[in-house]
């Protein structure tokens, strides 16, 4: 069975994607001075991912403010069964780690 931790991978890989497919990928948003950190995490794990199993994460988001998203993934394997339910807070920070706003233009593009 896949090791507990590495469904976080899976939502940070799945989160990464989505904001990408925004327009947005990590490297460009850093050399806006935009970081983005996790600030909460919660995982419900249902049913247990096998090595062998084909598995497709969704992400959408739930929630959004100028310095905070809340994305929710949900992992199901090639049976279509839930696996595993996550939410992820992340908190847009500048070089120093002090919270700041991400820009309209993100918030726009990660909120449709």
């Amino acid at each position: 069975m896949v090791y507990y931790a590495n469904y976080l991978k899976f939502f940070e890989e799945a989160r990464t994607l989505y904001m990408a497919e925004k327009g947005f990928s990590v490297p460009a948003l850093m050399q806006r001075g935009l970081y983005f950190v996790v600030a909460r995490q919660e995982v419900e794990y249902k049913f247990p991912v096998r090595y062998a199993d084909v598995i497709d994460v969704s992400t959408k988001v739930l929630e959004i403010s100028d310095i905070k998203i809340v994305f929710e993934n949900i992992i199901t394997n090639q049976n279509g069964r839930l696996c595993t339910k996550g939410k992820t807070a992340l908190c847009c920070v500048d070089k120093n780690g002090v919270p700041t706003p991400m820009g309209a233009d993100v918030k726009t593009a990660m909120a449709c």
